[in-house]
């Protein structure tokens, strides 16, 4: 303790990673994060210069949220996503590491795409990632929630990339959603992919919108609806990037096949199928 008074800020986030070890894989990382935010500091400043401080009352409540599963992001309002701080709320998907592997394959096969739609928007992490790494390309963003779509907005705005990046309320299982919206070199879309009846943990079942999350018993269903819509889409020779389960790119790509598309399959940091390229 750094004054015989309040524990340091090294104690607390220990005693915080023990108390959230049962319900988190990254417990310490946890109470790291949830500490900085607490200091108003970077998690870095704090490891290296605030570890003998005083804990600062504001943390534990923050670890009393967490210990009920609330997802760190919703916490600190943010998440990290290839390099870029996007703001997050309940009413979108938390961006995950993952996920970056579907605008690394699309930087990859599409690096100088100038015009992009990104279906299901949420936060709009995929689109404004793409647009953050190709200064070339604007963009339009889709979701069905227009709470969503405000998020997007404001990480447009946060980023400086408001010019560039439009975003319109659309569902593509509305008859004509997309007749005003033209064609484009890419699209890019993480749509719902989980089984109806599959366990979540806590965390994303009880924080996360179910609308983005669930899509049929096979988790299929928005596949069968969003890819034999692409080819009116795309401009001829342009390529779409879907984001996938870890066991579904034969079903997926099965669909893909049966409207026209070439498919090729890129795999996440841990080597799990996470990208399908259709072409």
């Amino acid at each position: 303790m750094s004054n015989g008074a309040a524990p340091s800020v090294a104690d607390a986030i220990r005693a915080a990673a023990d108390r959230l070890s049962p319900t988190s894989d990254t417990a310490r990382l946890d109470a790291e994060l949830l500490m900085a935010h607490a200091l108003g500091v970077s998690r870095s400043r704090m490891l290296i210069t605030l570890m003998r401080e005083e804990e600062p009352p504001g943390f534990a409540p923050l670890v009393t949220r967490r210990a009920a599963c609330e997802p760190v992001a919703h916490i600190l309002g943010a998440q990290e996503f290839c390099g870029l701080d996007f703001a997050v709320t309940p009413d979108t998907l938390i961006p995950r590491g993952d996920s970056e592997t579907i605008v690394e394959a699309a930087l990859e096969v599409a690096p100088s795409a100038s015009r992009v739609l990104d279906m299901g928007t949420g936060s709009g992490a995929l689109l404004l990632a793409y647009l953050h790494e190709n200064p070339g390309a604007a963009g339009v963003g889709t979701d069905a929630s227009p709470a969503a779509l405000r998020v997007a907005q404001t990480n447009a705005e946060r980023l400086g990339l408001a010019e560039r990046a439009q975003f319109h309320e659309a569902n593509w299982l509305c008859e004509g959603w997309a007749s005003d919206l033209g064609q484009f070199d890419l699209v890019l879309c993480n749509p719902p992919y989980v089984e109806d009846d599959a366990e979540l943990d806590p965390d994303v079942r009880e924080y996360e919108p179910a609308s983005a999350l669930f899509s049929g018993p096979e988790g299929l269903d928005d596949y069968r609806a969003i890819i034999p819509q692409l080819g009116k889409l795309l401009i001829p020779g342009g390529l779409a990037v879907l984001e996938i389960g870890a066991e579904q790119a034969p079903a997926v790509a099965a669909i893909a096949h049966e409207s026209g598309f070439e498919t090729k399959l890129r795999l996440d940091l841990a080597e799990r199928p996470r990208a399908l390229i259709l072409r």
